[in-house]
């Protein structure tokens, strides 16, 4: 019973798609390399700046390359020799929820050895009979 509504909590009430499992590793690996999106994935340095004054998190990050994503990101927090968060009992409320799985729809993935896996709430084969039973 509680897993039938979980699954309907999460997939009808939350909008979501995957249930996040695991725990972190504390490798550090998720402050480096980011992408931000704010409607969009962010292409310039003037767009970061306005977004700074919108959302004090984003004072935290430093520009370090751009592809043709957008604009890559690393967390200022994150203390390079022992990889762990300066400030991780008072870290924002996007570092708490990582993963998200708006990272999979921007088509990013997981760091190879991140303790988090993202797993579908709905099986491909709950889904496939879903569709088979509404085409009949």
């Amino acid at each position: 019973m509680f897993k039938k509504f979980k699954k309907f909590f999460y997939l009808h009430i939350l909008r979501r798609k995957y249930y996040r499992v695991g725990a972190c590793k504390a490798c550090g690996r998720c402050c480096q390399k980011i992408y931000v999106k704010h409607k969009q994935v962010i292409q310039t340095e003037e767009e970061f700046k306005r977004l700074q004054l919108l959302h004090p998190f984003y004072t935290y990050l430093k520009i370090i390359d751009k592809d043709e994503t957008g604009l890559v990101f690393e967390c200022t927090n994150l203390d390079k020799e022992t990889m762990k968060c300066k400030i991780h009992k008072k870290r924002p409320g996007i570092c708490r929820r990582y993963p998200q799985e708006e990272l999979f729809l921007m088509g990013g993935n997981l760091a190879e050895h991140c303790g988090y896996k993202l797993v579908p709430i709905e099986s491909f084969e709950d889904v496939l009979n879903k569709i088979s039973k509404k085409v009949k």
